[in-house]
C-alpha cells in the first residue's frame, strides 16, 4: 500500500482534459506513515545505501550530520523541498510515471532553489510503447490562494507546456551516467526529446 494510500481520503473529478485531485488528511494518517515519509525524504537527499554504508562507517551521530549538511535549514527551503518531495511521490504512486532523477541530490546549496522544472515525469505507454513526458510545479503554501495557483501556472506554461530543454537535458544526462541499460535508453530518448520535439506540446 503505497503513502498516499495510507495517509490521506483521494476526491478526484474530471473535466473533459481538466483533473483535480483532492487529498485529505486521515485520522492517524501522519502517524500511519511517519516512518516511511522519514525513510522517503532522506532518499530524496542521497541513496540510502549511502547513508547506510556512513552508519556503519562512522555511527548514527556522524551519518546523520552529513546528511543534514544536504538538507535546508530555514523554513521557506524546508517547505519547498517538501513540497517537491511530495509531489514526486504523488505522481509515482497515483500517475504511474517515474520521476528517474531525485533533483534534491543536485542542489548547489542546501537553502537554495535548484532552477528549471520541479519535477519531471517519464514512461513509456500506449499501444507503440511511446515517450510520456509530466512536468510538475511543486508550491507549498500555508493557504492555496489563486495567486500561488497562477504563479504555477505561468511556470507550467513556459515553453509551450514543455519540459524545459535545460531541466529535459539535465535528467538525460544523470541517466545517462547510470550502470543500467534501462536508465540509458531512457536517458537518450530524452536526450534526443530536446533536440527532435516529437512530443505534443
Amino acid at each position: 500500500m503505497g503513502l498516499y494510500e495510507r495517509w490521506c481520503e483521494a476526491t478526484k473529478e474530471k473535466d473533459k482534459r481538466k483533473h483535480y485531485w483532492t487529498y485529505v488528511e486521515k485520522d492517524g494518517g501522519r502517524d500511519e506513515i511517519s516512518a516511511d515519509l522519514a525513510k522517503t525524504i532522506r532518499s530524496h537527499y542521497d541513496r540510502l545505501e549511502r547513508i547506510a554504508e556512513d552508519v556503519e562507517r562512522l555511527g548514527y551521530k556522524i551519518a546523520a550530520k552529513i546528511l543534514s549538511e544536504a538538507m535546508p535549514q530555514t523554513d521557506k527551503g524546508r517547505s519547498g523541498d517538501l513540497g517537491e518531495i511530495l509531489a514526486t511521490e504523488l505522481v509515482e504512486e497515483e500517475i504511474g510515471l517515474r520521476v528517474p532523477v531525485r533533483r534534491l541530490r543536485y542542489k548547489d546549496g542546501r537553502n537554495m532553489a535548484m532552477r528549471g522544472d520541479d519535477f519531471i515525469g517519464a514512461g513509456y505507454g500506449g499501444q507503440d510503447e511511446k515517450l510520456w513526458l509530466l512536468k510538475g510545479e511543486a508550491k507549498s503554501n500555508k493557504k492555496l490562494g489563486k495567486s500561488t495557483v497562477t504563479s504555477a501556472r505561468k511556470v507550467l506554461d513556459r515553453d509551450n507546456g514543455r519540459c524545459t530543454p535545460d531541466s529535459l537535458l539535465f535528467v538525460a544526462n544523470r541517466l545517462l551516467e547510470s550502470n543500467d541499460p534501462d536508465e540509458n535508453a531512457l536517458g537518450r530518448d530524452l536526450r534526443d526529446e530536446v533536440g527532435v520535439k516529437s512530443l505534443r506540446a
